[in-house]
């Protein structure tokens, strides 16, 4: 891991196969402790025809994998915000997983974190081990609320999409002092949540749930 890598930042991956025209690039964040030098972990979901994905896949040990980083997206700092949500849809939830775990790896830092996690069904729901042991540890400051499109009948959680109805009752209040929401995920939660974001130094106008909600531009944060 590279020594001193911030607690939000991503690293970008390229590759180039023999019949491409040009060098297909895919940023992903790390989900390891960015303390432990030495290695990288990345966590990849394989596509179908996903070209970056499916080359990951494909390498063997003693192969390498082109890597650029880190690249900082949200300078964080202890205690910066009393409260924080974390809106992801699948893989998004990697910036999430990193940011949380960062802030509960420093006893000195006693942000409340509230997670919404959408999914298409229950086998997709990537790092759940993990937030649940983070429930555990924090049952006071972390919590966790999961959306499947395509629910078992035994599950409890929410089903279809993630609401406006169901943010509103579990994130911080947007008129509470000193929180920030986090948003990260496909192209159709970013427009129904908070709106895309328009490059990475642009982060676009807000929009959407959120927006409906009355938080403001400067609340929102789009990985």
């Amino acid at each position: 891991m590279v020594p001193g890598l911030p607690t939000a930042s991503a690293v970008l991956t390229k590759y180039k196969g023999e019949n491409d025209k040009k060098a297909t690039l895919r940023p992903y964040t790390p989900i390891n402790d960015e303390n432990e030098n030495g290695y990288l972990e990345l966590l990849v979901k394989k596509y179908p025809n996903g070209p970056m994905s499916t080359h990951i896949h494909d390498l063997q040990p003693g192969q390498t994998l082109d890597i650029k980083g880190p690249l900082p997206k949200y300078a964080w700092t202890e205690n910066k915000h009393e409260h924080i949500g974390l809106i992801a849809g699948g893989t998004g939830i990697t910036p999430m997983f990193q940011l949380a775990r960062g802030i509960f790896k420093n006893a000195n830092d006693k942000t409340k974190v509230t997670v919404v996690f959408g999914n298409v069904s229950q086998d997709d729901i990537l790092l759940k081990k993990e937030l649940e042991q983070l429930e555990n540890t924090y049952p006071q400051r972390f919590r966790a609320f999961y959306v499947l499109d395509k629910a078992p009948k035994e599950w409890r959680g929410s089903t279809g999409f993630i609401t406006k109805d169901l943010l509103k009752t579990v994130l911080p209040e947007p008129k509470s002092e000193n929180i920030k929401i986090f948003v990260c995920g496909p192209p159709g939660l970013m427009k129904a949540i908070s709106g895309p974001k328009v490059s990475p130094k642009d982060q676009g106008e807000l929009s959407g749930a959120l927006q409906e909600l009355g938080y403001n531009k400067d609340q929102v944060y789009k990985f």
